[in-house]
């Protein structure tokens, strides 16, 4: 819990700054209420406005719980309706009782969830509630402001959607919140994972209603999200389209770079491979989708944008070529810092590369680079005292032509009077 208290304090310092940060699009999907299928549970959250970073959503890996925020009122007024819900919900209380504190704050909404608790949203909202009994029978309920929950041991979903004002396919959120839930409901009969149908979600909506700026996703079982993949750098500023490219790789060796550094390569640098594009959407699925091969990176450090979700792709591919060798870790992550895939971090050592095989984790310790420097010096075959004595030998040249080219017509003078 500690780390979501981190994150309450930098989003009490960013609303100070910014004001209200508003998601339109948030989604719950519960397909596991066992808890015991890694991807069974998850969420997230997108919009048309701006500032969608990283506080969208907060996410208690201790507990299995996330609060998704959004709706139109103050800033500080909704800080506070999270603060209240993560308290509760802190205190093991279910989603209904977390969801239902966003009724004593005007104009706010939070969605609360996890694979045990439940689904719930409360204060200020357009969705569907999906359920998805044993039989397979499929319910779609509107509901509108209040509290709408999906009790705990359910399969099925919530999802809210509504257009920002400004976005030029205002007035589609109605039927693609429905077409959405409709969605949702086959895909949990069908059989497919929670984190397989929070992408399609992020994809039905993204392309039908406008509102497509991550935001981003968490897995609730397993406790890992998009973190900063979509976010964007800039306040003010909106998130990655998600109905657009965001990367190419290798389908050989699992390599991949994103964009706009993917505009530079067509083939593997690797085997030369010729690289596939993957959406946005497909890459926020494949992020919280665990699955026999994946990798569970964390990096430590450095907080700088994009290091965590590049570091992460570089893992992957190293691992599935090399195994879990932390010499090939530290040589993929050291050609990639060389490529200038990776900024503003110093070369790693194998030391700095923690593996745990046995749970399919790395671990990579980052230094970043001092005086805001973004590449690490090269690192020549030849000594800096030479380099030195270079440098004063190509000065004092310099300072011997400059004379030449002054006094020339002197010299030429004197050098012909000798002759």
């Amino acid at each position: 819990m500690n780390k979501i208290w981190n994150y309450l304090i930098i989003i009490l310092l960013l609303f100070a700054i910014i004001g209200a940060v508003s998601a339109t699009m948030n989604v719950i999907v519960i397909t596991d209420p066992s808890g015991e299928d890694p991807n069974g549970a998850a969420a997230g959250s997108m919009s048309f406005g701006k500032n969608m970073f990283m506080s969208t959503f907060l996410m208690s890996k201790e507990h299995q719980f996330v609060v998704l925020s959004g709706g139109e009122g103050n800033g500080s007024v909704r800080l506070r309706a999270i603060v209240n819900s993560i308290s509760v919900l802190d205190n093991g209380a279910t989603a209904a009782s977390g969801a239902a504190v966003a009724s004593s704050y005007a104009g706010i909404r939070l969605m609360v969830g996890g694979p045990s608790i439940g689904a719930a949203v409360g204060g200020s909202f357009d969705v569907y509630v999906v359920t998805v009994e044993d039989d397979n029978t499929i319910k779609i309920t509107p509901y509108s402001g209040g509290l709408a929950v999906l009790p705990p041991g359910k399969k099925g979903a919530i999802i809210h959607l509504r257009n920002t004002e400004g976005n030029p396919m205002y007035g589609t959120a109605t039927a693609v919140r429905r077409q959405a839930a409709v969605n949702i409901g086959r895909m949990i009969r069908d059989g497919y994972s929670a984190t397989t149908i929070v992408g399609q979600t992020f994809k039905t909506v993204s392309i039908g209603s406008g509102e497509k700026y991550g935001g981003g996703a968490v897995n609730l079982i397993s406790g890992i999200s998009t973190g900063d993949m979509f976010t964007p750098q800039v306040l003010d500023t909106q998130g990655y389209p998600m109905d657009e490219p965001y990367g190419k790789t290798c389908p050989t060796c699992g390599w991949s770079v994103g964009f706009p550094t993917a505009e530079n390569y067509d083939v593997c640098p690797n085997d030369g491979t010729p690289l596939n594009t993957f959406y946005a959407y497909d890459s926020l699925a494949n992020a919280i989708t665990v699955t026999k091969d994946t990798v569970l990176v964390s990096t430590y450090g450095t907080e700088a944008p994009g290091i965590h979700s590049t570091t992460s792709a570089i893992v992957q591919a190293s691992v599935k070529k090399y195994g879990y060798s932390s010499v090939e870790i530290a040589t993929s992550i050291n050609k990639n810092i060389k490529n200038g895939l990776l900024v503003g971090v110093n070369y790693v050592e194998p030391k700095d590369i923690n593996v745990r095989k046995e749970s399919n984790a790395v671990g990579v310790y980052f230094t970043p680079l001092p005086e805001g420097r973004s590449s690490p010096p090269w690192d020549l075959p030849i000594s800096s005292f030479f380099l030195n004595v270079l440098g004063n030998i190509q000065t004092v040249i310099g300072f011997i032509l400059i004379i030449l080219v002054i006094f020339r017509r002197s010299l030429l003078t004197n050098f012909q009077k000798r002759k």
